[in-house]
């Protein structure tokens, strides 16, 4: 689910300028965990307000409410170079989507206090320049894409959950590298993050 939105919003910047490398953090909400997970943080968010002893975590290893949590999956998370499970499958996956091994990169996936929507902070670097303006131009045709123009209209999960694009916002060079891009990525994790999603391969095949 974080690297579908993901690659929908670095795919056609891939195909007009080739991306080279990529650093993305991912800020997942609790749905992503399942509807335990959700229960749990609800019972962890209604104890901690109270002032009330959690009687019991079985989901997250750590406090969720109130917290961030650098460790997805909640169990078992570590390969042996340091990066979880869900790094590494972002990794891959954008390799494979993109339909290019060579593209570099690095992510850190965190667990955040929020019911629904993923959010991600993404650095990419290209082979040839794009400027901010050339990048919105480009995002503002693409399929299932939402782009902010201005950096105060940026997207949240709490705004965009429920709907089935992916929103790009505060597009903005780098100028720590000469080919240089940021952008903010938000989009419903149950749905373009999976049901949805699948649903739209399923018309694509069919067309």
């Amino acid at each position: 689910c974080s690297t579908i939105q993901m690659v929908v919003a670095l795919k056609p910047l891939h195909d007009a300028a080739g991306i080279t490398r990529v650093v993305v953090s991912t800020y997942q909400a609790i749905s992503g965990a399942g509807g335990r997970a959700l229960a749990e943080f609800e019972d962890e968010v209604r104890s901690s307000v109270l002032g009330d002893k959690l009687s019991r975590r079985t989901i997250f290893p750590r406090p969720m409410a109130f917290n961030a949590l650098p460790q997805i999956p909640q169990k078992d998370a570590y390969n042996a170079d340091g990066y979880t499970v869900e790094e590494r499958k972002m990794i891959e996956e954008t390799k494979k989507i993109m339909g290019d091994p060579s593209i570099r990169v690095s992510p850190t996936c965190v667990r955040v206090p929020v019911k629904n929507g993923h959010s991600e902070s993404i650095n990419i670097e290209t082979e040839r320049k794009l400027t901010a303006a050339e990048a919105i131009a480009i995002l503002r045709k693409a399929p299932g894409v939402v782009v902010s123009e201005t950096h105060e209209s940026f997207p949240t999960p709490a705004e965009t959950s429920g709907r089935g694009e992916t929103f790009v916002g505060r597009v903005r060079e780098d100028w720590t590298v000469p080919n240089g891009l940021h952008l903010w990525v938000v989009s419903d994790n149950i749905l373009k993050g999976a049901a949805l999603n699948a649903v739209q391969i399923a018309e694509v095949m069919i067309r």
